[in-house]
């Protein structure tokens, strides 16, 4: 897969560290990855986004954005509040398009969940996967609440045709409680596509050299990782 979106089954459940993750392992392999975030939202326009993250924590990679706007609200919102004009899809898979001629892998960060609306169409991070006919990974929370919203967000992929190769827990607790440890088994089952991934909760706080080191093994070989994945106990 070229181009592979990367979504969630909300906000704040670690997609950027998963991004970073998945740019980490491919920069492993020798393979050229490009990080594109269409619409960054909550930002000031000189601070660092989440694509400036990826590669502080992953290492080389291009990042683009399309747009960015300083209130934290989903983007359609943020871009009327700021009076800019929003980004659609098609420009997100033009721009996916064109990272894919020069790179090995492009990865597209969303924002917030997958229907989340980036304009005042309605249009949503899966119209433009739509467009660019691209996979969508799906992040998602490991506790209580996690295969409803993982359920959910599967349902709306098929509804637009979207193949989803799995699932990746974005921040797995150091103390897992009951209901983490069973989502283990269950997450499959409510996705509809095997677990894929786990990244380690604080993993974002590692020093650069030490995520890079370590990210292979929290993901699947399909993703790049080292070996058959060992979800944690």
């Amino acid at each position: 897969m070229s181009v592979l979106f990367v979504t969630g089954t909300g906000t704040e459940i670690g997609k950027t560290v998963t991004t970073a993750a998945l740019a980490a392992a491919a920069l492993a392999e020798g393979r050229s990855v490009a990080v594109l975030k269409p619409a960054q939202t909550g930002v000031a326009a000189d601070e660092p986004g989440d694509a400036a993250e990826v590669e502080r924590l992953a290492g080389p990679v291009t990042t683009a954005e399309l747009a960015r706007f300083p209130d934290p609200l989903a983007p359609a919102t943020a871009a009327s509040r700021a009076g800019l004009p929003p980004v659609g899809p098609a420009e997100i898979a033009e721009a996916a398009a064109k990272l894919s001629a020069s790179h090995d892998l492009v990865l597209v960060e969303g924002a917030g969940g997958l229907l989340v609306r980036f304009d005042d169409d309605g249009n949503t991070l899966a119209d433009a996967a739509r467009l660019a006919k691209a996979p969508v990974l799906v992040v998602a929370q490991a506790g209580l609440g996690t295969l409803n919203t993982t359920a959910l967000t599967a349902l709306a992929l098929r509804a637009y045709g979207l193949y989803c190769p799995g699932v990746v827990i974005g921040s797995w607790p150091a103390a897992p409680d009951l209901a983490s440890r069973c989502n283990l088994a269950d997450l499959p089952e409510a996705a509809g596509a095997p677990l894929l991934g786990v990244i380690p909760e604080g993993s974002g706080t590692l020093p650069p050299s030490a995520f890079r080191a370590a990210a292979r093994a929290w993901l699947a070989p399909e993703l790049g990782g080292s070996e058959p994945l060992q979800p944690p106990s």
